[in-house]
């Protein structure tokens, strides 16, 4: 497994994380919590330590499940979550319901605090090593947000400090206060828009980049054909990516990548895991994780460094096949 610096922060992590949006069932499908219980410990036997969740994973579950899977084994995890999607105040912004309630972009100090004691109980430990505000909140200034966390930091309740779904506008404002050590963002072989403004700013600034949707919601796993349906609220069923004819996009373009593949003993997810951590600036992958299967699968992709030559077929095959894709 490669690990890499979280910025500035001093904190070494698996290039590639467990992601446990899916974990915490809503928006999945529902959750099985033995298999994700299971998944997290075999993920952590094969040398993954970067685990990121967020509270409104399931309004708590997902944290929850972390928690029970980490038992025993905090020292060997870094635990990563999320402040600012909150349900138990109606300040800020609405953003979307869950389970009957609404939820709020909000990054008032007094939310924050809050926010952390919940995540302290639920995942069942004195310190949280990376947390990063989900959304950004615009009825609240950042410099309120940055000293809340720096506040924490001093506390000894977290370890470092990051932004997910930030401008470089926003990063700004908060490096203005403070140290930033992170930044996660959408990004994969697909999605790749970050690498305009935000990719080169974090690597001037050393911040690392932890990619979320590394496998496009799995369509880039090689698991998810044409034909596939998904059933209760897995988003994928409305998803404009999802559609038959984006899956069948996709899965041409993978198809081209099957020699690299085979060549190297690869599955196709690790593949491309293995490509979204060779490039520059992206630190680290999160993968999501259901089960023990997918978290050793994971894993694998940690340990492969891809050649130039590899990388630059399969760029090739990028440019051919994903500005077809929606």
């Amino acid at each position: 497994m490669q690990y890499r610096k979280l910025g500035k922060s001093g904190i070494d992590a698996s290039a590639v994380g467990l992601g446990a949006w899916a974990i915490g069932g809503w928006a999945w499908g529902g959750t099985d919590e033995k298999l994700a219980v299971d998944g997290i410990r075999a993920g952590i036997d094969a040398g993954i330590t970067l685990i990121d969740t967020a509270p409104v994973y399931g309004m708590g579950r997902s944290e929850e499940i972390v928690g029970k899977a980490i038992a025993g084994n905090r020292d060997k995890v870094v635990l990563a979550t999320k402040c600012g999607l909150v349900w138990h105040t109606d300040k800020g912004t609405q953003f979307f319901e869950q389970s009957g309630k609404m939820v709020y972009r909000y990054l008032g100090k007094d939310s924050i605090a809050y926010e952390v004691e919940q995540s302290l109980k639920r995942l069942n430990v004195d310190y949280i090593d990376l947390m990063q505000t989900h959304w950004q909140d615009a009825t609240t200034p950042i410099e309120e947000t940055m000293s809340a966390l720096l506040k924490l930091k001093e506390q000894g309740k977290i370890k470092a400090i990051g932004v997910s779904n930030a401008t470089t506008e926003q990063m700004d404002e908060y490096r203005a206060v403070g140290q930033l050590d992170t930044d996660q963002e959408l990004y994969n072989m697909i999605d790749r828009q970050m690498e305009e403004k935000s990719l080169p700013y974090c690597i001037d600034n050393n911040i690392a980049v932890l990619s979320y949707s590394s496998l496009g919601l799995g369509i880039l796993s090689g698991k998810i054909t044409p034909d596939r349906k998904f059933k209760g609220d897995d988003q994928r069923a409305a998803h404009p990516r999802y559609t038959v004819e984006n899956r069948q996009k996709v899965a041409n373009m993978l198809a081209e990548f099957e020699p690299i593949a085979e060549n190297r003993g690869l599955s196709m997810a690790q593949l491309v895991i293995a490509w979204t951590i060779a490039q520059p600036g992206i630190t680290h992958a999160l993968c999501g994780v259901r089960n023990p299967e997918q978290a050793l699968e994971n894993a694998k992709a940690g340990n492969t460094a891809l050649s130039a030559q590899e990388l630059e077929a399969m760029d090739q095959i990028i440019a051919k096949h994903a500005s077809g894709i929606v």
